[in-house]
């Protein structure tokens, strides 16, 4: 039996999807399988996934773990960007519930070839669709230093990004810059931990690049987009993230589209057209319980946001 992935708040996905709706449910981020192993054992046979993921490896491990659900799951491998495509091509016009878990997965972090960890050495790769061509490698052998900077300054939230990418610089004066540890030695040389900090130096810097190389963020806004005109009305998007940048762009979003006019206030009357499409069920992101974290620390940072598609 393969070790899978832990999904973080199973039973809080479960609740806030709304789960006694009958119908289509999309995994857009399917992973092991985890959280679609647990809607299928606590829904009836008229719920049934889709699952989308752009691991291939993810698709396969969990073609094995939903192996019992034959006939209620189809599992696609895609980016969540062509969400509607990919929906529309396996014959699903309408959706009663749909959820994202961001960021990168135990699976991907916990094999070295990956080139995920900081811990583990490997290739300097980070792609999550090993189809794709561009690595992390290919960025810092091929981007300018302002560009480099950029990334890891905007991705990363790193103080340190133009002192980082004069380290990459010096190094790849010597030798090409292509391992995990390797980079991370490189940072850690020029960038200190606080004093009883856990999280090591690199991290920041690691997040930014993965974000870069699979065109993260960009992702998660043309899947929230498309999303609108999948859901049936009162289904419900469910949006895990994992730090600041993936929250504020979920967040943004459902404000936007649960505010709908945009027109100036004293416009009498509305020429804008944009109506509103969602009304949010959480106020302020729901957080794991401190029971989940102690279980599975890689979820303290997560945040789960959900909002109601509204027809007006």
């Amino acid at each position: 039996m393969p070790k899978y992935h832990e999904s973080i708040m199973k039973n809080e996905v479960l609740h806030y999807l709304n789960i006694h709706m009958e119908g289509v449910i999309v995994d857009g981020t399917l992973g092991d399988g985890g959280h679609a192993e647990f809607i299928l054992k606590n829904t009836g046979p008229k719920t049934t996934i889709l699952g989308i993921d752009r691991d291939r490896s993810a698709i396969e491990r969990a073609t094995e773990r939903l192996r019992p659900f034959k006939g209620r799951v189809t599992l696609v491998h895609g980016s969540m960007e062509n969400l509607q495509e990919l929906a529309e091509r396996s014959g699903v016009t309408k959706i009663s519930g749909l959820l994202f878990d961001f960021g990168v997965s135990s699976p991907q972090l916990d094999t070295p070839e990956r080139g995920f960890s900081i811990q583990n050495d490997g290739p300097l790769d980070m792609r999550m669709d090993s189809s794709q061509t561009t690595t992390a490698a290919n960025l810092l052998e091929k981007l300018k230093d302002e560009e480099l900077a950029s990334i890891i300054k905007n991705f990363g939230e790193e103080r340190f990004a133009k002192k980082i990418v004069r380290a990459i610089r010096k190094e790849q004066e010597e030798r090409p810059v292509t391992t995990t540890s390797q980079l991370s030695k490189i940072i850690s040389g020029v960038v200190k931990s606080k004093k009883q900090s856990r999280i090591h130096p690199a991290t920041k810097t690691f997040q930014a690049l993965r974000i870069a190389v699979n065109n993260e963020l960009e992702q998660i806004k043309t899947a929230l987009k498309s999303a609108i005109h999948l859901l049936d009305n009162s289904a419900r998007i469910v949006a895990i993230s994992f730090h600041s940048l993936e929250d504020r762009i979920v967040k943004t979003f459902f404000r936007e589209e649960e505010k709908g006019c945009v027109c100036p206030p004293k416009t009498p009357i509305c020429i804008c057209g944009k109506k509103q499409t969602l009304k949010i069920l959480t106020r302020r992101p729901v957080c794991p319980s401190e029971e989940e974290v102690a279980l599975n620390p890689r979820s303290v940072s997560a945040k789960l946001r959900v909002a109601e598609r509204v027809y007006v």
